[in-house]
């Protein structure tokens, strides 16, 4: 009986320590859009719970990451009648309606344009919606859904409806020629965060691409007209360490993405594609910020004109030009240096210093193309940035390359977001 009596007094006094130590009330200062009950779900930190610091601070980098919020700091108030504590957080929201326009050139549309419309923290729940119409000698659209917390603080789901047309070169026999390539896919996938810093998305698409020849070298074995109607499927992983502090970021961020292809004409293959991206900013000062992004894409060798990786601006090397090649490798390396040369309240005037580098393995080629001097390209370069600091993903870029090799290309390179 003593020892019963006992038990019971030690359990009674170990949920009067844990009562004590709690979280009583979160408060929620600065909200306007965002929907607290939404917010309240997805942190980590409870009321009942114990207070820990590590939740808290866990819980201030995830909720920067939202679309919304701009920056998140918390207090902890002592309640002294019941030695508990009440938790606020002081939020800076992000203007997320953002209206797109992007105008660019190219040889086969001296007017190409896209004009879009999309809110990124619909019901303030970090849902994403929109679309864009796009001229640039074709005419496309895109539609996109984004929820990745729609079911509740991990799932949710993304899908997308697109038709998606450019002019595109394809190399063969050391020759080229043009084609129109039209892509019409829809897309529907599943979204899983497995913690704060992690989330897997997977899912298929499913998709019907057109390519009608236009001018330039022909080959007999390369057909001039034809359609393929192809379903793929794929696995995303993105482990996402950031830290942010307005337009200043640190830390370390890793994508891998897996990808099966599988299509209904013979003069295609079945295809594996993978592809990891490895990020390291870092902070220096009050306002540098170093940052390096490291590519790696592996694909099935097959030999074909259209080989899925393509070197271009946008998308790996500044200043080398609209798509220049393609295979089925690729290894690139972005280096940059941000330094604020002027901030103001809500505006920020950003320079960029980089150095980007790639190299790529031929269709059907050898681990040896990745080191031939002809497959390797060196751009250092310097840009602008012009930052608005509450409005999402409000960054316009515009950036400088020369290529360093023999003859080199170099141009400018125009976009909305910084490069990585």
């Amino acid at each position: 009986m003593k020892k019963n009596l006992y038990i019971l007094l030690l359990l009674w006094c170990s949920t009067l320590h844990s009562q004590e130590n709690s979280i009583h009330k979160i408060n929620w200062s600065g909200q306007k859009k965002m929907d607290v009950i939404f917010m309240t779900r997805f942190i980590q930190s409870k009321v009942g719970e114990a207070l820990d610091s590590i939740k808290l601070n866990s819980d201030i980098q995830a909720l920067t990451r939202l679309n919304g919020i701009t920056k998140v700091t918390y207090t902890v108030d002592k309640q002294k009648e019941n030695e508990t504590y009440e938790v606020t957080f002081f939020l800076i929201e992000n203007y997320t309606l953002i209206p797109n326009l992007s105008l660019w050139t190219t040889d086969d549309a001296p007017a190409a344009y896209r004009v879009g419309l999309y809110e990124f923290n619909l019901l303030g729940k970090n849902i994403s919606i929109g679309g864009f119409y796009q001229f640039n000698g074709i005419n496309s659209f895109g539609l996109q859904f984004a929820a990745p917390y729609l079911f509740n603080e991990n799932w949710g789901l993304e899908t997308s409806l697109q038709q998606i047309g450019s002019i595109e070169p394809v190399f063969f026999n050391s020759a080229s020629a043009k084609y129109e390539y039209t892509n019409k896919a829809f897309e529907l996938l599943g979204v899983y965060r497995t913690n704060f810093k992690n989330t897997i998305k997977f899912g298929s698409s499913l998709f019907n691409e057109k390519y009608t020849y236009i001018n330039g070298a022909t080959s007999p074995e390369i057909p001039q007209d034809f359609t393929i109607d192809k379903v793929l499927f794929k696995v995303n992983n993105q482990y996402d360490n950031l830290k942010y502090e307005f337009y200043l970021v640190e830390g370390i961020k890793n994508s891998s993405y897996f990808q099966f292809v599988t299509q209904t004409n013979s003069f295609q293959n079945e295809f594996l594609i993978g592809w990891n991206d490895f990020v390291y900013l870092k902070r220096f000062g009050k306002t540098g910020n170093f940052g390096t992004r490291i590519r790696l894409g592996l694909a099935s060798n097959d030999v074909s004109p259209f080989a899925p990786f393509a070197l271009d601006n946008n998308i790996n090397l500044r200043g080398v030009g609209n798509i220049i090649d393609r295979g089925t490798g690729s290894f690139v390396m972005n280096n940059e240096y941000r330094y604020t040369l002027y901030e103001k309240k809500w505006f920020v005037l950003q320079s960029n210093t980089f150095i980007d580098l790639g190299s790529w393995r031929k269709p059907g080629g050898n681990w040896n193309d990745f080191v031939a001097s002809e497959n390797f390209r060196i751009f250092p370069g310097v840009g602008l940035r012009f930052i608005h600091k509450t409005i999402f993903n409000a960054i316009f870029r515009i950036d400088y390359g020369i290529g360093i090799n023999e003859n080199g290309a170099k141009g400018l390179v125009f976009g909305i977001g910084q490069y990585f």
